[in-house]
């Protein structure tokens, strides 16, 4: 098994020089304490960035094909999984020896293809990978969308990984994490928590069914799995707040907010934060100030959840779609969209810097922080 891990790196390695991409000291292990974010993009490489020097640390070629280049790590921050190869196949690779450890792919029926739209995570406890399989039969005349379900891997289930188990799953599921207890919440329609065992799923927080008096319906589009120093799973919406019973959209008040969940309690949240004046891809509450929450996409924003008021943004040359913090909250890294992760100070939103991946774009990678 060895030998073929070994052979397997070397072949990554020989396409990535074909392809133009210099690798960065793919054996290089990571140092404990240190703080480090993962980010993938074109052709297909997992880079890793140590963030006390805010430079390139090593990269990973990745098989297959690139896309979304979703990664999610596990509790010890030792394995990457990337959810890639169009969507297609859910893939584990050691970060320290850039070797592949684990692959299932998500077709696992004949006769079949099957995606997962975003929708993966590992367990809490690392032992258990989840994702929600969107299957299609694909007949001589014509083809059958199926039923979704939820597949459950065993972590240690190496290069040809079989669920352990399947259960049936509501439609149009996206991204999801793991809480301290092992339950399992997933956003959708609604936001679910999934008793892994059982497969019920339940609804926690009510998003398109939510009943706020003289609000209109959320509306979400959030597709970055990010696993924060707060421990918390969270993502934007938009609504439109009515001044009364007649629903007037032109003298209703337009609002962002955020769906939150403490994955070490359960707890929800619903919150507003503040006007809408412009798209945010992705937000983020600081990790050291939770009244503190940071959007991005043309703009990068603060604002005091409080007070429901921008307090500072600052001008980007250009979109970036993933926000991230480091663990002292004093930094902002955002990524993709283009070849670069752009840094900038927290507090001031001033810019700090910028770093150059080898490859092409970062398209909706969503990057992740943290610390070995």
């Amino acid at each position: 098994m060895l030998q073929i891990a070994t052979r397997g790196v070397a072949a990554l390695a020989l396409c990535a020089a074909s392809s133009g991409v210099v690798l960065a000291d793919a054996g290089k292990a990571l140092n404990p304490g240190q703080e480090y974010l993962v980010a993938v993009n074109y052709p297909n490489n997992l880079h890793v960035l140590e963030l006390a020097s805010d430079s390139l640390y090593k990269t990973c070629p990745l098989p297959d094909a690139f896309g979304p280049g979703t990664v999610q790590l596990s509790p010890d921050r030792r394995i990457a999984y990337v959810l890639n190869n169009h969507y297609a196949d859910i893939y584990g690779v050691e970060l320290d020896s850039c070797k592949q450890v684990f692959h299932a792919s998500i077709t696992q029926l004949p006769g079949e293809k099957a995606r997962s739209m975003f929708s993966f995570t590992v367990s809490h406890d690392g032992k258990e990978i989840y994702t929600v399989a969107n299957p299609t039969r694909m007949l001589n005349d014509r083809y059958e969308v199926q039923p979704p379900r939820l597949d459950v891997y065993a972590s240690n289930a190496g290069l040809d990984a079989k669920p352990v188990r399947s259960f049936p799953a509501p439609r149009q599921l996206t991204i999801m994490q793991s809480g301290n207890d092992g339950t399992l919440y997933v956003a959708g329609a609604d936001i679910y928590k999934v008793d892994v065992q059982t497969g019920k799923f339940e609804v926690i927080i009510p998003s398109r069914n939510w009943q706020r008096p003289l609000y209109s319906a959320p509306d979400v589009l959030y597709i970055w799995n990010q696993q924060t120093y707060r421990n918390d799973f969270s993502l934007l919406y938009t609504t439109a707040k009515f001044k009364d019973e007649k629903r007037d959209p032109a003298t209703a008040e337009n609002l962002y907010g955020f769906f939150n969940i403490d994955l070490a309690t359960g707890k929800t949240q619903t919150v507003d934060f503040g006007p809408l004046t412009q798209i945010y891809f992705s937000g983020m509450r600081s990790p050291t100030d939770p009244n503190l929450v940071y959007g991005v996409l043309n703009r990068l924003a603060k604002y005091d959840i409080k007070e429901k008021k921008l307090l500072k943004s600052a001008t980007l040359d250009h979109s970036y779609y993933c926000i991230a913090f480091n663990k002292a909250g004093t930094k902002i890294y955002l990524a993709g969209t283009y070849n670069e992760v752009a840094i900038f100070d927290a507090d001031s939103l001033e810019p700090i810097g910028k770093i150059k991946l080898p490859g092409g774009d970062m398209a909706i990678t969503t990057a992740q922080i943290f610390t070995r």
